[in-house]
């Protein structure tokens, strides 16, 4: 579907997370109808602790491990007494504020699911609501998140002691009483270094133990006194040389990890999503955190390691990431596999041209204002100011794009969405300047 600017398309957007509610904000600003129906009570999305709809994975303690200086909003700055990392309740707060100032929040429909997302015959979306009402749009714009459901990983055994899921977590008091008890973090994300962190404090948990079936890189959130992610290479050095200059950066300021008795990674640091944290290291060094290798086995209320100990655990903790999902899409081709899915900039599948994918990223540092600067893309087209190339040119600009983003990552279903957020967008506003340059272009 082709979008020539002689009438305005109506677009759904689906959630109202900060990907969700910058495109409402865009399309307003533009003139453009939407509807935008988000199945809580509430904006914030994944960063609304205790959302209601169970698809937060905020924990009481959280911490963003971005600063603040790289997650505000172009157009509503953050507040100047933040932290430099502040803290969940912070950023939701920041994020309705901007709902709020920006007359957003009476556009969206709360407390409203989207059941099913059906593709007519003229290739305009019916979208069927959770009350029984359907309404039909010419554009449609995912924004449902990707860090909500949760993988749980399938190991041999059956294991009697407590579980949880690192999405499910939310303080070491309820709703499991992790005081005196032996816990086994299983992860080596974000997720992991933060809990295990905060479960291995002495008053706490009698012992922890963390399984990683690889090693990795621990990065600090400070370096030379400032945020670690303040510091920007110009734009002019190319990125492998950049990369190159970081690591060496990196292994001056944290050393090796096996010197802190962690297993040696097999890659080069950033040649993974980086594991953040500003305590996890002191931890292991101090001896609260007890690193284990893979996990073999589970074994009634102990588990086996691939190195043949044995260790009786109370409670496991699975920090082992999500999977990406559209439970409102039933078409093979959108369906992710091992969370890979094909987006022209991480966005629009080749055959799919009003469906928008936002926020389905890893970027670094930020997912937060991402989706913010790919609505500037979506707008653009919408209001016909913008032409994509064509499907054969489409399918060529992703494989490119997809070598330069992740080629420097170990293949892994965790790095199948890899951005620079800085290169991302600089070639998002590049395509946006090419693509006006196609629709001046006479058929």
């Amino acid at each position: 579907m082709a979008f020539d600017g002689t009438e305005k398309p109506k677009t759904c957007i689906i959630g109202a997370g900060c990907s969700g509610f910058t495109m409402a904000k865009r399309l307003k600003d533009h003139g453009l109808p939407y509807d935008c129906f988000e199945m809580s009570d509430e904006i914030g999305g994944n960063w609304y602790f205790g959302n209601p709809n169970g698809a937060s994975s905020c924990y009481e303690s959280l911490h963003i491990d971005t600063s603040k200086w790289r997650l505000a909003f172009e157009d509503f700055p953050v507040p100047e007494d933040w932290p430099d990392f502040p803290h969940h309740s912070q950023l939701f707060q920041y994020f309705k504020d901007y709902v709020d100032h920006f007359g957003l929040r009476e556009t969206i429909t709360f407390n409203t699911r989207v059941e099913r997302a059906e593709r007519l015959a003229d290739g305009r979306w019916r979208i069927h609501l959770s009350g029984g009402d359907s309404r039909d749009y010419d554009a449609l714009c995912v924004a449902n998140g990707h860090h909500w459901d949760p993988r749980w990983p399938d190991y041999p055994g059956e294991f009697s002691g407590y579980q949880v899921h690192s999405h499910n977590y939310r303080d070491p008091f309820e709703p499991y009483d992790f005081r005196g008890k032996r816990v086994l973090i299983v992860g080596a994300g974000n997720s992991a270094m933060d809990i295990s962190s905060e479960l291995s404090q002495r008053p706490i948990a009698e012992r922890l133990f963390i399984s990683m079936r690889r090693g990795v890189w621990v990065l600090p959130k400070y370096m030379d006194g400032q945020p670690a992610d303040k510091a920007v290479l110009p734009g002019w050095i190319p990125a492998g040389v950049g990369r190159k200059l970081a690591r060496a950066k990196i292994r001056k300021t944290i050393g090796n990890m096996e010197d802190y008795g962690l297993p040696r990674p097999d890659h080069e640091p950033l040649e993974a999503h980086p594991s953040v944290s500003g305590e996890f290291l002191t931890r292991v060094g101090c001896g609260d955190i007890v690193p284990k290798g893979a996990l073999e086995r589970l074994d009634g209320d102990a588990v086996v390691f691939a190195d043949g100990s044995r260790e009786n655990i109370d409670a496991i903790v699975w920090a082992t990431g999500y999977k990406v999902s559209f439970p409102f899409l039933n078409d093979p081709q959108l369906t992710p596999k091992d969370n890979r899915l094909a987006l022209f900039k991480r966005m629009i599948r080749p055959g799919y041209r009003n469906l928008y994918f936002l926020g389905l990223a890893q970027p670094l540092p930020t997912l937060v204002n991402f989706a913010e600067q790919q609505s500037k893309l979506v707008a653009a087209h919408l209001c016909g100011d913008y032409a994509l190339p064509g499907d054969s040119e489409l399918e060529e600009i992703i494989a490119a794009d997809e070598k330069k983003h992740l080629s420097h990552f170990y293949d892994a279903p965790r790095h199948t969405m890899q951005v620079d957020f800085n290169d991302y967008v600089t070639d998002l506003m590049r395509e946006i300047k090419r693509g006006k340059k196609r629709r001046k272009v006479p058929a």
